[in-house]
């Protein structure tokens, strides 16, 4: 392209990673919760981000969602993401987003009861919770 193989390979991993991120909101914008979820989910974020952690140091679960939690937690820590957290509102639905996706494969692999063994907070949040999952309470 340029003539230049630095130049071509910056250009090429920018072209990638631009493709890549754009990729990244579209699954986001995909799996988003319908309606006043969102709101709902980003109310929860608290209960639930102590939910993943005792998930995740669960020796009793699989290891498969045990280490799914645990990178889960890693995005979570890591300070750059999708959308940025200055963004009022939209900083955070990424990380709630992101939350509820892995939260529902974990609810269908592990199942409800062991999730409602580690829920730190109210039972109206637990019903929050699985309404944002996908799951009805009786499942």
């Amino acid at each position: 392209m340029t003539g230049s193989f630095w130049w071509d390979l910056l250009i090429g991993a920018a072209s990638a990673l631009l493709v890549a991120w754009l990729a990244l909101v579209v699954v986001l914008i995909v799996v988003r919760p319908r309606g006043g979820l969102l709101r709902e989910a980003l109310r929860l974020l608290p209960d639930v981000l102590r939910l993943v952690r005792a998930l995740a140091t669960d020796p009793a679960l699989p290891r498969g969602i045990r280490i799914r939690l645990g990178l889960l937690l890693a995005y979570l820590a890591f300070p750059i993401d999708l959308i940025p957290d200055v963004i009022p509102v939209l900083g955070y639905a990424d990380d709630a987003i992101v939350v509820i996706a892995v939260l529902r494969g974990v609810i269908r692999r592990a199942g409800l009861d062991a999730v409602r063994a580690h829920w730190p907070g109210t039972d109206d949040g637990f019903a929050a919770l699985t309404r944002l999952a996908g799951l009805d309470r009786s499942a």
